[in-house]
């Protein structure tokens, strides 16, 4: 009950338009940093420090803390809290909408993401932080359960999210957990993940990625559809050329696009390479 108790006495109130949810359970908070393996050589990307109770972990045991928090009610409190320790910088920004390679430029591509993030904006932070130049060596934040369960999805129940993840590294569900270790308490229960970059990257440059998720999100355009059918109405292609293209990949026309593993589509990719679409 300490971030209630701490809101309380301060005349704040959890912001339900930024998805706040405070953990408040002391354990759990000890589990993410266990679970993010934080030493004494990290660096560490923390989003949506709030009154900083997951930052007070992680600047316990690593080189470097870089705190964002949106909300300005909190800095004042982050800064009390943390402005004697010089390892640990507060920034008020919203992650979305900051350059993060410039953020983290001390640390490009050597740091680690560990967040209780705003359910609303997970997705679209866990893309910001995968598709960068300079991804992290790990992430490890909280989301729903049900989320998480599409995030480390086998073939047969894929889906463009799950693609979009595991393209670039391994999802793992590390721990469930119920609606009582937050403040205020969601309705769902929800899942502690990490997520390890690939050690070699991803399979394609930058600049092929657009390409190969052109044809992901085709695939996925009408996801209950046989994949000849999607992919030739997503592309805007015959139904012969796809028919065609399909099996130069060695793949079946009537599958579906849940049922395809990684490789299948990178086999995709490949068979086509931008021809069928036009692109050099």
């Amino acid at each position: 009950m300490t971030h209630q108790i701490n809101l309380a006495q301060r005349g704040l109130t959890p912001k339900k338009s930024l998805g706040q949810n405070f953990m408040v359970e002391e354990n759990v908070l000890a589990q993410m940093v266990d679970a993010a393996d934080i030493g004494p050589q990290d660096a560490v990307l923390e989003v949506g420090a709030g009154l900083g109770a997951l930052t007070g972990y992680l600047a316990a045991r690593a080189r470097r803390v870089i705190a964002l928090e949106i909300d300005g009610r909190f800095i004042d409190v982050l800064e009390q809290t943390f402005g004697k320790q010089a390892h640990v910088e507060i920034v008020q920004a919203d992650i979305l909408q900051t350059d993060v390679d410039t953020l983290m430029a001390e640390d490009r591509g050597c740091y680690k993401l560990v967040a209780n993030l705003p359910y609303y904006i997970t997705s679209a932070i866990i893309r910001l932080l995968l598709e960068g130049s300079s991804p992290p060596q790990s992430m490890v934040f909280t989301v729903q359960y049900e989320v998480a369960e599409r995030l480390c999805a086998a073939p047969g129940k894929m889906s463009l999210l799950a693609v979009g993840v595991q393209f670039y590294g391994q999802p793992q569900i590390m721990a469930r957990l119920k609606p009582g270790v937050f403040y205020p308490r969601p309705s769902v229960d929800s899942a502690l993940v990490r997520i390890v970059p690939h050690l070699d990257g991803p399979p394609l440059s930058q600049e092929n990625q657009k390409h190969f998720f052109r044809i992901v999100r085709a695939g996925f355009s009408q996801p209950r559809k046989q994949l000849k059918n999607s992919l030739s109405a997503g592309l805007h292609l015959s139904p012969d050329a796809v028919v065609h293209w399909i099996g130069q990949a060695g793949l079946d026309p009537g599958r579906r696009a849940e049922a395809l593993s990684i490789e299948e589509w990178m086999a995709l990719y490949n068979a086509d390479q931008g021809s069928l679409m036009g692109i050099p």
